[in-house]
């Protein structure tokens, strides 16, 4: 039985073939219509979302699936102070396989411990977010047609984003990857993202505080919004939330075959304007982020077709 906590969990021939399947499905949905009939999804959700739930249960239902669950942990019995080993035992009961978003980070680890059905890492806390960067990896794959010989900027909430974190430990495997870092000074990447991953791989990269000198060198934009969840204080966050707003004129200064991604929620990061722009990928990105998410569930329950 497998699980997956991070994107590291799949080695590269296993993740391009994860994502085979996942443009399998795209072109022949039909194939799959009944692949889990008779199997349960359970979706934990400790912490609010509605992209990454409702692809998961869209996922599962799309494969003939079934699902339950709970959207927020004060509708579950975590309000009572059930801890998370308990709450996975007893899903176990219920499900054939579990997706998990947690504001702790480790959560989800500490209910593989215990666990007797496969489960997915869908969020925790500042941490990982694994399904997020396989939505992400075949967004650009399917996109650009490749994962390799790329320059990625990154921008916004670089400290506290977890779908920056897990995408630029996916990313740093392939080959002539190099990555801009846009951010204030108080967002900047975690040191330990750019000692133990960046440096100690040897991977380019360059830290910028202006988005109009970099934006014309980049083969991708991934944008992030500042996370009011994950300040300490609303001051802070006041003060950083429009520190960076993609518009037409910034648009204007990248190429013609620059993709702009974004995991979503936006906020005022992207203005509405650059949404008609076909360089704009974050709609398509929540598309795919579907069909990875079905061959995930395949993939984790073994089911072959």
């Amino acid at each position: 039985m497998r699980h997956l906590m991070s994107p590291l969990d799949f080695s590269v021939e296993e993740l391009d073939g994860l994502l085979d399947l996942a443009s399998d499905i795209e072109e022949n949905p039909v194939k799959y219509a009944h692949a889990c009939d008779g199997k349960v999804l359970a979706t934990l959700f400790y912490e609010p979302s509605t992209r990454t739930r409702l692809s998961f249960e869209s996922a599962m239902i799309h494969l003939g699936g079934q699902v339950l669950g709970f959207s927020n942990a004060a509708s579950s019995s975590a309000a009572k102070g059930e801890s998370v080993s308990d709450t996975i035992r007893m899903i176990s009961c219920y499900a054939d396989i579990c997706a998990m978003r947690h504001p702790k980070e480790g959560a989800p680890m500490v209910a593989t411990a215990v666990s007797s059905i496969p489960v997915i890492n869908a969020g925790d806390g500042g941490h990982q977010h694994p399904t997020q960067t396989l939505t992400d990896l075949m967004t650009i794959r399917s996109l650009k047609g490749r994962l390799d010989h790329l320059t990625i900027g990154l921008c916004g909430d670089l400290k506290f984003g977890r779908t920056v974190h897990s995408l630029i430990n996916a990313l740093v495997r392939y080959e002539n990857i190099s990555f801009v870092f846009i951010s204030p000074e108080e967002l900047r990447i975690p040191g330990y993202i750019r000692e133990d991953v960046l440096d100690e791989k040897g991977v380019p990269y360059q830290e910028v505080e202006r988005l109009e000198d970099v934006i014309g060198g980049l083969d991708l934009l991934y944008m992030t919004r500042v996370q009011r969840e994950r300040f300490f204080n609303e001051e802070d966050y006041v003060r950083l939330k429009d520190f960076y707003i993609l518009d037409k004129g910034k648009m204007a200064l990248a190429g013609p075959d620059m993709l702009v991604l974004h995991p979503l929620p936006r906020v005022n990061e992207i203005s509405v304007e650059v949404d008609g722009d076909p360089r704009a990928a974050y709609f398509r990105q929540v598309q795919y982020g579907v069909y990875v998410r079905m061959a995930l569930i395949l993939t984790l329950l073994e089911v072959n077709v």
